[in-house]
């Protein structure tokens, strides 16, 4: 579909100003390219000097010596706003080939529907937080019409696409009680086929200032660590010989969400060491010691 054809039902100005925007930043490839620019360059200078300090990564380098043939899908659960943006700074101090357009679909509900949201996506991600889902089940159109635009970006290696299968964030007061899965992130593997990788990230509130305030307390590595936890790709042939619908992407999703769920009892582990003090300061799986060699 091209980047001016979309089904229209009866949106608002600003949706209308803030999809058209969406897609002329992400679907033009020089744009595209100016976006990562821009998270590279801005983004990432201000993240880094803000969390990185406390956060903690298991598994990244196997992560980075994957050679893909397409796409790859970052599946991970769904605690803060601000999960994927840690994610992406992990990935961006020694990026690999691969890392080339990045893609985060985002509840519309704020970051299409209101005008601070428009600013935050623009502002902070250069509109990276794109395509919108939108709840409305009036809108079923355009949610349709967003898979296919995340189907066709994996078509092409260099592509990487953050999900969250539960949807939504949870809320509760367990993080590691995670909500059901959304069939959503499962039609859209099946009909990608991209590489999965199942990732559990714990530790960040929703709040920014406590999040830049949290970094910079005493013993913020034992008291208030981010630990994210990254799995190996997930295998989901199982689903792929069987006719796409609605129940098995379901399954799928399903399965995507137990990979992180299961990730959740090492990240259990690693908070337990952290806590104890048992992993030193000069380990590589503290972000302030990427990219020194």
């Amino acid at each position: 579909m091209a980047a001016d054809e979309s089904p229209n039902p009866a949106l608002t100005r600003l949706e209308r100003v803030a999809i058209s925007m969406g897609r002329l930043v992400n679907e033009r490839p020089a744009l595209k390219r100016l976006q990562q620019r821009y998270l590279f360059a801005v983004t990432r200078t201000w993240i880094r000097p803000a969390i990185a300090q406390r956060v903690y990564v298991s598994g990244l380098d196997p992560l980075l010596k994957l050679d893909p043939p397409g796409g790859i899908v970052l599946s991970a659960n769904h605690r803060s706003f601000f999960d994927m943006y840690v994610v992406m700074l992990a990935l961006s101090i020694e990026p690999p080939d691969w890392l080339q357009r990045m893609y985060f679909p985002v509840r519309a509900n704020f970051f299409y529907e209101h005008p601070l949201g428009l600013a935050v996506n623009g502002l902070i991600g250069g509109g990276v937080m794109y395509p919108p889902i939108f709840r409305d089940r009036g809108r079923a159109a355009l949610n349709k019409d967003a898979i296919d635009r995340v189907v066709k970006c994996l078509d092409q290696r260099g592509s990487i696409v953050g999900v969250h299968p539960e949807g939504t964030r949870g809320k509760g007061p367990d993080p590691y009680e995670l909500l059901p899965a959304q069939p959503g992130v499962g039609q859209i593997v099946l009909h990608a086929r991209p590489t999965v990788i199942p990732i559990f990230i714990n530790g960040l509130p929703n709040s920014l200032g406590r999040g830049i305030s949290d970094t910079w307390r005493k013993n913020a590595r034992r008291e208030h660590p981010t630990i994210i936890c990254i799995g190996a790709p997930l295998d989901y042939s199982e689903y792929t010989t069987k006719k796409p619908r609605a129940a098995l992407y379901k399954r799928c999703a399903d399965k995507m969400l137990a990979a992180s769920a299961t990730l959740a009892e090492h990240e259990r582990e690693l908070r337990a060491a952290c806590a104890r003090g048992d992993i030193d300061d000069d380990d590589r799986g503290w972000l302030t010691n990427r990219g020194r060699d």
